[in-house]
């Protein structure tokens, strides 16, 4: 699978947040990441809609995934689809059926994932594979930006990829130029980077050499 390369919204400037949505889609990302926290799934509070609809309205064409760090994803399904989301991603460990809210996200015309937390065991996400098209491993706990990689996480890539060889699999926290490449080799083919992108004088450049260090690994 070709490497996709992510740019979290998360580590942008919010000042100029229009702007730095424009760089990170002229820099040759596959997709925007938008990291949407409750402040009480994860002890932080970001985004909600409007950002959506922001990118939307901004750059059109720059792919949008959604991820909900949130308690109750499913009371919030409809308005982040309506909003523009192209992927929706909700966490194992939400207070929701995700046997009822995979599906409902796929009927809504929206690509379906699941993601887990660094202490969650791989095995939570079994019974979801058949109804999603992707799987986020967090490589971070979820809340805050610029953390470091957690890489004892890279063995529940591996397993996925050997079990489910055919599904999108994501990393996000952590990631950098060395990090990449240990993911990639793990069996990870999207990777989300917000501080060591956003902080690139070119980010251009940056996202074609972790593009081409990445295709070197596999």
């Amino acid at each position: 699978m070709a490497v996709q390369i992510l740019p979290s919204l998360l580590a942008a400037d919010y000042g100029a947040l229009a702007a730095d949505i424009t760089r990170a889609y002229r820099s040759g990302a596959d997709a925007l990441h938008l990291d949407i926290m409750d402040a009480h799934f994860v002890p932080n509070l970001s985004f909600g809609p409007d950002i959506v609809k922001l990118c939307r309205r901004v750059e059109p064409a720059f792919y949008r995934h959604v991820h909900l760090m949130m308690t109750r994803p499913d009371l919030y399904l409809e308005v982040f689809a309506k909003a523009g989301a192209q992927t929706i991603q909700i966490h194992v460990e939400a207070d929701c059926d995700l046997h009822v809210e995979l599906p409902r996200i796929r009927a809504l015309g929206v690509r379906p994932a699941v993601v887990l937390n660094p202490e969650t065991p791989v095995e939570a996400v079994y019974p979801y594979l058949a109804l999603c098209d992707e799987v986020l491993v967090m490589t971070v706990h979820p809340g805050y930006g610029g953390q470091s990689f957690i890489s004892d996480c890279l063995p529940k890539v591996a397993t996925l990829r050997a079990r489910a060889p055919h599904l999108d699999i994501m990393v996000d926290g952590g990631v950098n130029a060395q990090t990449a490449i240990d993911a990639v080799r793990a069996g990870a083919n999207q990777l989300v980077a917000g501080s060591f992108l956003f902080k690139q004088a070119d980010m251009a450049a940056a996202v074609s050499a972790l593009r081409a260090a990445c295709a070197a690994a596999c």
